[in-house]
């Protein structure tokens, strides 16, 4: 028995030809090789069985991708109750319409305080006098896309989606970039070009910017405000996906590189805050919650081939309740452009928009930066500028020199008198932005609360400010400015 164990040992003991390795080794690596065969086979089979049964019950693939929190899943929008306010004022806009024999009065229709323009919920529109539902839709951004949402609005885009349609994310594709992350020009699989805005992941701020756009304008829809299609939520990455809105903003027209392709008329400079003030006045006060931009700048109002204006970048909005008043939050925005209350308090309601708008048109109308530190002290700051040169009667200097045609004197005044009415330092005096949109469309009436004069006190600062600007139809208006 021990000669044979010991023939066995020397026999497995002896060196083979196949690199000098004795046989048991050999015999070893066999055993082992074939036990990783039998699990990858095992392996491979598990994966082809858990594919067909994921590939059966028609689900995504990617089953990694989180939860979405539960207070970005819906803005509530107390549709019925609009619409039968939208109803009923586009019912008393007919019955004015044929006895006078019009079928319209501008874009706003002014009736018992109350006003009727193109209001949308949730992709159901009412226009007063210039659409009917009965219109047959038209083929959306998305047709021919597959329905993914998560959030029961738009469509979900995954990362490979989007890396396909920004020739994965090529800085040749850049639109524009700031410390929320970067903007960039993309084409969906059906040919529809958008803006994908890719968020930066800085301690938690791309979630905080990616719930604030959803919570402000996933829901709405209005042909002012930049149509937020769909969104990428994988992994870390925060993406929004946004209509494509290509001939630049307001600040490139006004002082950057689309200047070279001529400057903006006056009609135009209008046009385009007229459309931003209906955005405006949309989201202050027909939809619920309201919508609080925060970041109104010249630089947000992007423009269409039409020239048409569309207010862009929600990212620092804020919801405002029925029966809130206000919210306290960290004072966000741009320096130039931000309420002083909001400022100095923390305190912030839609009127800190209205302020942040009237700081936009007059830099509109002056095609000048909100803060300038390159021109004399007494003009680095618009506002203070703008109240300096109406006191002192010389209101129609303060227009851009870079326009060929000038307006008229009145249709001058009128805008000033509304920035003036906007930038009041004390925000309860400031108009609601539906009274902004009516003063600045052509012969539009002075809201009526403006109307009522008040008792001009020898000495009066805002009194003196107002002389500089009034003509036949300010006289009656009501103090602008504090001083």
């Amino acid at each position: 028995m021990s000669d044979s164990g010991t023939s066995l040992n020397s026999h497995l003991s002896r060196r083979t030809p196949l690199l000098g390795l004795k046989i048991w080794v050999l015999i070893g690596v066999g055993v082992g090789a074939f036990i990783v065969a039998i699990l990858s086979i095992l392996a491979i089979c598990l994966t082809a069985r858990s594919r067909r049964k994921l590939r059966a019950s028609g689900k995504p693939p990617n089953t990694r991708i989180p939860a979405i929190p539960e207070e970005i899943k819906e803005v509530r929008v107390d549709s019925a109750a609009h619409e039968r306010i939208i109803l009923d004022a586009d019912r008393k806009f007919n019955e004015e319409a044929s006895q006078l024999g019009s079928s319209r009065f501008g874009s706003f229709y002014h009736a018992d305080n109350g006003f009727a323009e193109e209001w949308r919920f949730s992709g159901a529109a009412i226009d007063a006098g210039e659409q009917s539902l009965s219109h047959p839709p038209q083929a959306g951004p998305l047709a021919g896309l597959p329905e993914l949402s998560f959030l029961g609005w738009g469509h979900w885009f995954t990362l490979r989606d989007l890396e396909n349609a920004t020739r994965r994310f090529s800085r040749d594709n850049v639109l524009g970039e700031g410390g929320y992350g970067v903007v960039y020009r993309g084409e969906l699989i059906n040919g529809t070009p958008v803006a994908v805005k890719k968020l930066l992941n800085n301690l938690g701020q791309a979630e905080k910017e990616f719930r604030a756009e959803v919570e402000a304008i996933g829901h709405v829809r209005h042909k002012n405000l930049v149509r937020l299609l769909g969104y990428c939520v994988e992994g870390t990455q925060r993406m929004l996906v946004y209509e494509y809105v290509k001939n630049g903003n307001l600040e490139q027209w006004l002082h950057g590189p689309t200047r070279q392709h001529g400057f903006l008329t006056w009609d135009a400079r209008i046009k385009i805050l007229l459309d931003t003030a209906k955005a405006l006045a949309y989201l202050h006060e027909a939809i619920e919650p309201k919508v609080v931009h925060r970041d109104i700048k010249s630089s947000n109002i992007l423009i269409d081939d039409e020239f048409n204006g569309k207010v862009s970048d929600f990212g620092l909005a804020k919801l405002l309740g029925a029966g809130k008043s206000h919210v306290t939050t960290r004072v966000m925005g741009t320096f130039g452009y931000v309420a002083p209350e909001y400022a100095n308090t923390g305190l912030l309601n839609e009127k800190s928009d209205v302020y942040s708008f009237g700081v936009v048109l007059l830099e509109a109308i002056t095609g000048r930066d909100p803060v300038d530190y390159g021109r004399p002290a007494n003009e680095v700051n618009l506002v203070e500028w703008l109240k300096l040169m109406v006191g002192n009667r010389r209101s129609e200097e303060v227009l851009d020199p870079a326009m060929a045609t000038r307006p008229s004197t009145r249709s001058l005044k009128r805008a000033l008198l509304a920035v003036l009415r906007c930038v009041d330092p004390d925000a309860e005096k400031r108009p609601k932005m539906s009274q902004v949109v009516r003063m600045l469309e052509p012969n539009g009436p002075i809201p009526r609360e403006d109307r009522r004069r008040r008792s001009r006190r020898p000495g009066n600062a805002e009194s003196e400010s107002l002389k500089g600007i009034s003509d036949t139809e300010m006289s009656d208006s009501s103090e602008a400015c504090n001083q």
